[in-house]
């Protein structure tokens, strides 16, 4: 403890002239001042006598709104992920903004591994990507050639894929899901969770209803399994084709054009909803049959009945049937099984083959009309919209018969469109001619005068 020390200090006298002030004799005024309660412990009184919490509770409280604002407000570099990050092929750059209906809109946003997965977010992210790397300003100032073709298509692309209803109808005939890959029967039992728990999946996208059941396990109880199948039985599917619509001929006036293009329409999407029902319903027989657990429970319940119907018999351990013909009885049993689901396995293969040959045809098909109408578009080109010799066609003209060009296409055979070709090929007013009277043909005016 220290010890205080006493210095010696004496004040200096007071100047000559120094005199001593008088005393005050007024009223010192006081000011009122109104008080309020504030601060961060204020705070979390109130807070605390509010929810009726403790002190640790408070703070666990605080703690957990500090978690989800910093959640909430986490800035993501979108450019540093690998969203819309998939290679361009030569094809997908030389896409043609016209044909967009034909295009893979998630290929063209780089998310062809997505597809119908992809959230509205990751969309957002692929398309900011493509406009970055895509704009035709950047393009004139890198290459110096100025071409907003694929820069078209990319926003034809956030268009379609940004709207709820235009990217429904586009995942409803999107060609880039394959929903004819299916299991064949022949795999083991042991994988029928594996190979059609994806299937069910893929299907269940279209289900009006949600929660889509899960195909379960092995395990599953006949209650649950019973319920998948009667939900895919009764399957109520959003699924429809208007996508695939042909779009009634520009600048047409003619209302029984539109009403016969529009009555069309309708038919051709009630015979795709009619089929696609089919294939689902064939599908759920197809997995219904060789399920292991409808066949276990198939088992158990001809066992009951026969126990509850040999019951009483002589000659049987227990009443029932002797060791002899019990297993006589399994092993026809055994081999009726086993014939079934060879049968089963024969047809499904047959199947498969069968739409894979028709698949193969459609693609080939599909292929050779886009290459014979890009044909024809590059000797109208070339022919300079059989306009006058040094004459520059207008872009009325332009979208007139390029219009025309692709409504007659969309009218004719794919055997007609190579004849057009053919006869396009011998001059330019034979091209003229043939052009002209296949739109006659098909109702559709003098577009290539």
């Amino acid at each position: 403890m220290t010890t205080p020390v006493d210095l010696p200090f004496a004040l200096p006298p007071a100047p000559a002239n120094y005199s001593a002030a008088k005393a005050s004799t007024s009223a010192v005024s006081l000011t009122s001042v109104e008080l309020a309660p504030i601060g961060d412990a204020f705070l979390g009184y109130l807070r605390r006598k509010l929810h009726q919490s403790s002190f640790e509770e408070d703070d666990a409280l605080i703690r957990q709104r500090l978690a989800d604002h910093a959640a909430a407000n986490a800035e993501v570099d979108e450019l540093d992920n690998d969203i819309g990050e998939e290679p361009e092929s030569a094809e997908l750059l030389a896409s043609d903004p016209k044909e967009w209906k034909s295009q893979d809109h998630y290929a063209v946003l780089g998310l062809s591994s997505r597809r119908y997965k992809a959230t509205d977010h990751e969309i957002k992210i692929a398309h900011r990507k493509k406009v970055l790397k895509h704009h035709p300003d950047k393009k004139v100032g890198a290459t110096g050639i100025s071409d907003d073709s694929f820069f078209k298509c990319v926003a034809k692309a956030f268009e379609i894929l940004s709207h709820p209803e235009k990217r429904r109808q586009f995942d409803s005939v999107d060609e880039g899901v394959d929903d004819e890959d299916v299991p064949t029967g022949k795999e083991s039992p042991e994988r029928f969770f594996e190979l059609w728990g994806p299937v069910f999946e893929r299907e269940g996208r279209f289900s009006k209803d949600t929660p889509v059941p899960s195909i379960g396990t092995k395990d599953s109880s006949k209650e649950e399994v019973d319920d998948f199948y009667n939900f895919f039985y009764n399957f109520d599917s959003w699924r429809s084709f208007e996508y695939l619509d042909k779009e009634v001929n520009e600048g047409s006036d003619s209302r029984d054009d539109k009403r016969y293009t529009e009555k069309k329409n309708r038919n051709e999407r009630a015979r795709r909803k009619k089929e696609d029902n089919a294939r689902l319903r064939n599908l759920v027989d197809k997995a219904l049959s060789i399920d292991p657990r409808i066949k276990a429970f198939r088992a158990a319940e001809r066992a009951a009945r026969e126990a509850k119907k040999n019951k009483g018999r002589p000659g049987a351990p227990g009443g029932g049937m002797s060791a002899a013909d019990k297993a006589a009885e399994e092993k026809r049993k055994k081999e009726e099984a086993e014939k079934a689901a060879q049968e089963a396995a024969a047809k499904a293969e047959a199947e498969k083959a069968e739409r894979e040959a028709a698949k193969k045809v459609r693609e080939a098909a599909k292929k050779n009309l886009k290459k014979e109408k890009k044909a024809i578009r590059n000797i109208i080109t070339g022919a300079n919209y059989f306009q006058p010799e040094g004459a520059s066609p207008s872009a009325s003209v332009l979208d007139k018969q390029l219009g025309a060009l692709d409504a007659l296409c969309a009218a004719l055979e794919p055997e007609q469109v190579q004849a057009l070709r053919e006869a396009c090929e011998k001059g330019t007013d034979a091209a003229k001619a043939a052009l002209n009277q296949a739109c006659e043909e098909k109702s559709l005016g003098d577009a290539f005068a």
